[in-house]
């Protein structure tokens, strides 16, 4: 993920640019000036791989140098996927190399064209000079591209370099503007759907068209399964077989065999798709309720206590969350408490399960057990699965990894220019973020959005809770480090999540930084300050002392936007496709016996038929490895 060449603004690992294929097609076109002593330069134009990359009109180029400006007599109308190679003879040496600039000509429609990269060899050079672009060329403005060296502010020797920093981010920060979605949390891009993006910031062709397909073909195969159960029952666990076909992977066919097992429901607390609530007891929960009668069990969660080995997974944030209304049905939403145990083999094991904290207008709740009747106790484990849909799908998907990705994205774009090298250290790794995130305002978390529509805690209790996870939201609980070790997760054969986040974290740590400078500390406090809303009481940094304060904060937004994001966004794919193991809605209200649990219970409480094949939709969607996915030698880097 984290190695190899950094990508300028919107830049692609397409033909032309770095790490590129060799192009489909390379032209080579040869001219000379007639007359007088002349120095040859020799320029290369590559242009973007994905539709819509060329153009039609004419572009003029123009190279700049320490000595002097010379325009290049050609005619270039750039092709997709195209390098083209041309030598020229400029009337004098230029010197050392500093700017390429280029206009782009039209008479009646304006082509816009994605320049990927502009090299050029001068006289005498052993190396090529490196401009970088990667991006859409549109209008008839004349676009200035540095030398792509990066350059901290003090660096500057030429302060023609200094000039073109401070005019891009001037230019930037009206291109750029922060808003405010909801009160209470993470600023945002200003722009209410996607086509309001800036257009550098917006899917390629290719991804875009491949996005929303995938959700047409989605939408079809729900209607699909829709229409193949229509006459069918709908009272027994194994009617949802017939609607888990399609799209899903091996592991979430496994989930489908195993799913009621106690030994997966607790593995799934430390490696599936929400590895970030479990943590080990240091006491007996204070909301833990343990009937007359159960004497024996609170001696073996002392004992558990004692030796190291009893863990916990608190929902009580979801308490007092207003739950939706689905097409005039009421849902419901719990908070429960789970205890347990590690086994000397590493398999994680439930103890008992508190659906709900106790309150003092109603008895005390029910404390459920691996002894009870077994419907009851699957009951339970149900109502822990749909809680944890909900915490994983907005506190850690949504806010901890999306949100703050955003953050992170527009104060970049608004603070550190393209000759930053902490700019080019990050941009690879917020590539599509804005755009990505401006859909799910959209179409995912609006008002009759997808959450609406199947989740039960849309309709507006998402945003309450968001608002929730916002106030708990610290700079150490999105640091591996620092977070594994408060609860208590290091050291764990069985975690696997945590070994590889851990590895991960060392790996981004381990790439070299530059020390602060006036631009870092304007990011800094963009970040903390302004995205996340003066967070600085809740640890975040509005200032960088050191180099290595420095690199603890780049390491966690390179890792939040990339492996983190990762291991929460792909497991949906694996264990959300058989609902009933991560259910987005329960449809009953919390059992308050054990004894009248019935199966006609389990499946009026589970989503039905409709809102079922929506989540196996949406999660696939949302899960799916994306066809422009980049792969390195530690993991993956997408952002969906």
């Amino acid at each position: 993920i984290f190695k190899g060449p950094r990508l300028p603004e919107g830049a692609s690992t397409a033909a032309g640019g770095p790490g590129r294929s060799p192009p489909a097609r390379r032209t080579r076109l040869r001219a000379r000036a007639a007359g007088g002593a002349m120095g040859r330069y020799r320029i290369r134009v590559a242009t973007g791989a994905w539709l819509f990359s060329g153009s039609h009109n004419r572009v003029q180029l123009w190279l700049v140098g320490a000595r002097g400006e010379a325009e290049l007599q050609l005619r270039l109308r750039p092709a997709r996927g195209q390098e083209e190679e041309f030598d020229r003879d400029v009337p004098k040496d230029l010197g050392t190399l500093q700017f390429v600039k280029l206009c782009k000509h039209h008479s009646l429609v304006d082509d816009a064209w994605f320049c990927d990269l502009i090299t050029v060899r001068g006289p005498g050079a052993c190396e090529e000079a490196a401009f970088p672009c990667y991006r859409w060329v549109q209008g008839q403005g004349v676009l200035s591209l540095p030398e792509g060296t990066a350059r901290l502010p003090g660096d500057n020797a030429l302060d023609v370099f200094q000039k073109h920093r401070e005019k891009e981010l001037k230019e930037r920060q009206k291109l750029y503007c922060w808003h405010t979605w909801k009160e209470g949390l993470p600023l945002t891009i200003a722009a209410g759907c996607q086509d309001d993006l800036p257009p550098n910031v917006r899917f390629h062709e290719d991804k875009r068209l491949d996005f929303e397909w995938a959700l047409k073909a989605g939408a079809l195969e729900m209607v699909l399964k829709r229409v193949y159960t229509l006459l069918s029952p709908w009272n027994r666990l194994e009617d949802f077989d017939q609607i888990f076909w399609g799209q899903k992977s091996a592991l979430a066919e496994k989930v489908h065999q195993c799913w009621r097992d106690d030994e997966l429901f607790g593995y799934q607390f430390l490696n599936g798709a929400n590895p970030m609530l479990l943590r080990r007891s240091a006491s007996l929960p204070s909301r833990l309720v343990l009937p007359p009668g159960l004497e024996a069990l609170r001696s073996q969660l002392e004992s558990e206590l004692q030796n190291g080995s009893l863990f916990e997974a608190d929902f009580i944030l979801l308490d007092g969350i207003a739950a939706n209304v689905i097409r005039g049905e009421k849902q419901y939403v719990a908070a429960p408490l789970v205890l347990l145990k590690m086994e000397p083999d590493g398999k994680l094991l439930p103890v008992a399960i508190q659906i709900q904290p106790p309150s003092p207008r109603s008895p005390a709740p029910p404390l459920f057990l691996p002894s009870d009747p077994p419907l009851a106790w699957l009951l339970a484990k149900t109502w822990v699965r749909n809680s944890d849909f909900q915490l994983h799908q907005l506190q850690y998907h949504l806010l901890n990894t999306h949100l703050v990705a955003e953050v992170i994205a527009v104060a970049t774009m608004r603070r550190l220019p393209g000759l930053h090298p902490v700019f080019k250290l990050l941009i690879p790794h917020i590539r599509y973020t804005l755009e990505i995130n401006t859909r799910a305002r959209s179409q995912l978390i609006s008002e009759g959005g997808i959450f609406d529509k199947a989740v039960s805690t849309g309709g507006g209790g998402h945003v309450h809770l968001l608002r929730r996870a916002m106030a708990q939201l610290t700079y150490c609980s999105l640091c591996p480090p620092d977070d594994l070790a408060d609860r208590g997760l290091l050291g764990i054969p069985s975690a696997l999540y945590a070994h590889d986040a851990l590895r991960l974290w060392g790996i981004i740590a381990r790439d070299d930084v530059v020390r602060g400078d006036p631009e870092l500390q304007a990011w800094c406090r963009e970040i903390t300050e302004v995205g996340l809303c003066q967070a600085q009481d809740r640890g975040f940094p509005v200032s960088f002392q050191s180099q290595k304060q420095l690199c603890h904060f780049l390491t966690m937004c390179v890792f939040t936007c990339t492996a983190q994001h990762g291991a929460i966004n792909q497991g949906q794919l694996d264990w959300y496709a058989w609902v009933p193991n991560a259910p987005c809605t329960m449809r009953m209200p919390p059992p308050t016996s054990k004894e009248e649990i019935t199966m006609a219970t389990v499946m009026g409480s589970l989503p039905d038929i409709r809102q079922a094949c929506l989540q196996m939709t949406i999660t696939w969607h949302l899960g799916r490895r994306q066809p422009d996915m980049v792969r390195g030698d530690s993991g993956e880097r997408e952002m969906t």
